[in-house]
């Protein structure tokens, strides 16, 4: 499974939305099947590493950025990730409008996962001051808490359905087998038919 997160610089919100979640990831039971990365709308610090305020409020939780470095988001990344993950509705409009239409649905805003948060956005902290900052990791946190619960979710019923399903073929292995030698013979007769009205 694959995660972007995506904001407008790629140097502040969305970086720090990479670090957080994947140190939620490891401590669940998403740990080690899951791959994150980050993005920005726009190219204007492709390169960069995350804003230094960032590096400095993440590190203070335990989350260290000062590896990352900024990009902007491409095509291929739609078909890439399983989930992009928007800041705000100005990345949610942006993303939507060079996306595919049938990666339509895998744009998603962050804080639609936070059901007690108050903030439907995350602020974009660049120009404020360091409790705008704090402001940003706290309800990505709990953004992030929110989606890596959702994913686990998502990942107990597609193994029970999985499970389901393999219990199923198993039981049912001779009537699978028979069906499919009928269905084979019926081609085959279909195809029989076919020769003979040609000729």
């Amino acid at each position: 499974m694959k995660i972007l997160f995506v904001c407008l610089g790629n140097i502040c919100r969305s970086p720090t939305a990479e670090g957080v979640f994947r140190k939620l990831a490891s401590e669940s039971p998403l740990a080690g099947s899951v791959e994150v990365d980050s993005a920005g709308t726009v190219g204007f610090h492709a390169g960069d590493p995350p804003d230094p305020r960032s590096i400095e409020h993440a590190a203070l939780r335990g989350v260290d950025l000062r590896g990352l470095r900024a990009r902007e988001v491409i095509a291929a990344d739609f078909n890439d990730f399983d989930h992009v993950i928007a800041m705000d509705e100005r990345n949610v409009a942006h993303l939507k409008s060079i996306c595919p239409a049938r990666h339509i649905g895998k744009i998603k805003l962050l804080l639609a996962f936070a059901d007690t948060c108050k903030l439907r956005e995350v602020p974009d902290p660049y120009h404020g001051a360091a409790g705008d900052f704090e402001l940003v990791l706290d309800v990505i946190e709990e953004g992030s808490r929110g989606l890596v619960n959702y994913l686990v979710d998502q990942q107990s019923v597609a193994t029970a359905e999985h499970a389901e399903f393999a219990q199923s073929v198993k039981g049912h292995k001779g009537q699978y087998v028979r069906r499919y030698a009928f269905s084979r013979r019926v081609r085959e007769d279909f195809r029989g038919d076919d020769r003979h009205r040609e000729s």
